[in-house]
């Protein structure tokens, strides 16, 4: 008999990975249960539409996030190294190809999938909207330690608005991800990424690293 604390977990994580493939429209509960290999009465049991799975899947997703946020913006960094920890981690986390895709054509830009999901949805789904927003706010508030932190230690230019500034930058990640994954090209990314933060951050000039110089012929 399979354990039930195991049958959530990996409709969960089948959820997740669906997401990532598709969208949350043309994945139904049929498809999301063959992938995990339960069957629809279990799905019910734990679930009690799409719509709920997709809002506890958001929140593991964000759960196993923030374990890795917690490491990386940890007060064993400072303020700069955050920064950078930061910029490290939204590249680390594209690449790659995803399961069933066909492997000659490789998924470079995987994105938020629950960000994108939210965004295409809008406000059709109220459950879908609540989780997403939900999310981002999660996403702001980290930023806006960053944020804190880098104005403290007198690495910015100015007195900027902590959040609205926090805000920025989360909404400009989650553009050029969706930029990135049109282009299907991580260079598009690496690009514009860290410049983009210096800019919205006003960081002053001593610490900012050199720009990356990619040639446009590579992602154009």
């Amino acid at each position: 008999m399979r354990d039930p604390g195991k049958t959530r977990e990996t409709l969960l994580e089948t959820a997740i990975e669906l997401v990532r493939q598709s969208n949350y429209d043309s994945v139904g509960v049929n498809e999301i249960c063959k992938r995990a290999g339960v069957t629809k009465g279990a799905f019910y049991h734990h679930f009690g539409s799409k719509a709920d799975l997709y809002c506890a899947a958001a929140d593991h997703e964000w759960q196993n996030i923030k374990k890795t946020l917690d490491t990386l913006c940890s007060p064993a960094f400072t303020p700069l190294e955050q920064l950078e920890n930061t910029i490290g981690f939204v590249l680390a986390e594209q690449g790659g190809c995803a399961d069933g895709a066909d492997p000659n054509t490789p998924v470079e830009v995987a994105g938020c999938p629950f960000f994108t999901c939210g965004a295409h949805v809008g406000v059709a789904e109220e459950k879908i909207r609540k989780a997403t927003v939900e999310m981002a706010e999660n996403g702001v508030r980290y930023y806006a330690g960053l944020v804190r932190g880098l104005k403290a230690e007198g690495a910015l230019n100015g007195d900027p608005e902590v959040m609205q500034i926090a805000r920025m930058l989360f909404e400009y990640m989650h553009g050029l991800l969706i930029y990135g994954r049109v282009k299907n090209s991580v260079a598009a990314i690496e690009a514009d990424l860290r410049e983009g933060f210096y800019r919205i951050l006003d960081l002053k000039a001593e610490y900012r690293r050199k720009p990356v110089v990619i040639q446009q012929t590579e992602y154009a």
